[in-house]
């Protein structure tokens, strides 16, 4: 099914300022960060955002699934994707909004009045980079936007729905209902990102809850650990495809659709595993000369974006899965989480 440009695919997550900037391991010492990590900001986080502005640093529209709603509209035709997330009423606010509006991208925030917007505070050390988030109004998001007169029947005339994982640490409900209305419709679409480890390690229970309605879902490598030692059972310590297999498996809402699990290993061929089938696939990725590479920060958002696209484009799953390693080959030659201009066009590898 090609896309006809009528808001098809639904994005939901958390919109964030990226506060960029390149650090030599000192404020990851002084902040007690991982080199290769995303975590939500504790009280003596607060200070960083200070130090990464007072240094060379980068103001990059982000939040991970608006990155993938920002990289599947670089590919569709205009006006096919919508994104729905909650800011303050402040400038970064409107950095983002011009910045979504510069993607063709559109977007209908709920509007916090006591939140300033969500920032991301990103250390970026050589091919490393760590995320910490401070949500503020991105924490304030209600179902009560997603369900109202100007936001439901844009809901209702989607057919495909992706929400970061990173929203089940803020409104669950909303997620849930976007679950529902795909599984209750046959001619909808439920992608879901687990997002970080933390999401299977320290949200299983609301990440759980979802998972009957997975459609498909997106992860990298060391989130598929972390949901598999979270399940504990048969399939803790067991290899990447057999996670992947194992998640296409689970109960199901929707059996009339199967699932499919996409892993993602950075430069090791992406695993894609299909409900009902004994052996996961193996996708290669495309190669890049190591001086090509500028910044790996969201090239698992473009992953997912180019992905989705193809999926929303209706083309096979070998082809959505080139699509996803195309659109994250662009970002990541890009400073943070960006897609070259002038537009490039898609072609097979």
């Amino acid at each position: 099914m090609r896309s006809t440009g009528d808001y098809q695919l639904l994005c939901l997550e958390n919109p964030l300022l990226d506060i960029q900037a390149e650090d030599d391991e000192t404020l990851l010492s002084k902040y007690g960060l991982k080199p290769n990590d995303a975590i939500l900001a504790e009280e003596n986080h607060m200070p960083l955002y200070a130090e990464i502005l007072s240094r060379k640093h980068a103001l990059i529209a982000g939040g991970a699934a608006q990155n993938t709603a920002r990289g599947a509209q670089y590919i569709l035709p205009p006006s096919t994707v919508l994104y729905i997330g909650c800011v303050g009423q402040d400038d970064y606010a409107a950095q983002l909004r011009s910045a979504c509006a510069a993607a063709g991208l559109r977007v209908e925030y709920r509007v916090d009045d006591t939140q300033p917007t969500g920032r991301c505070g990103v250390l970026i050390n050589g091919s490393n980079r760590s995320l910490c988030t401070h949500l503020a109004a991105a924490n304030e998001y209600k179902l009560e936007h997603l369900q109202s007169p100007e936001i439901w029947p844009l809901v209702e005339k989607a057919q495909f729905y992706y929400v970061g994982g990173f929203h089940l640490t803020v409104c669950v409900p909303a997620v849930m209902a976007l679950a529902r209305e795909a599984a209750a419709k046959p001619d909808k679409t439920f992608i879901m990102n687990l997002s970080a480890p933390f999401i299977p390690q320290f949200f299983k229970q609301q990440l759980d809850e979802t998972s009957p309605y997975w459609d498909f879902v997106i992860g990298n490598e060391t989130e598929a650990v972390a949901w598999a030692e979270a399940q504990g059972g048969e399939i803790k310590g067991k290899g990447i495809a057999e996670i992947a297999t194992y998640m296409a498996e689970l109960k199901k809402a929707n059996e009339a659709r199967k699932r499919v699990v996409v892993i993602t290993q950075g430069t090791d061929p992406t695993v894609v595993a299909v409900q009902g089938e004994d052996k996961a696939r193996e996708y290669p990725v495309r190669t890049i000369a190591k001086e090509e590479i500028y910044d790996t920060n969201g090239a698992g958002d473009a992953f997912a974006g180019g992905f989705v696209a193809g999926i929303v484009e209706g083309k096979a799953l070998e082809e959505s899965v080139d699509m996803g390693h195309w659109l994250a080959r662009l970002s990541i030659k890009e400073l943070g989480p960006q897609y070259p201009s002038p537009r490039q066009t898609y072609s097979k590898a």
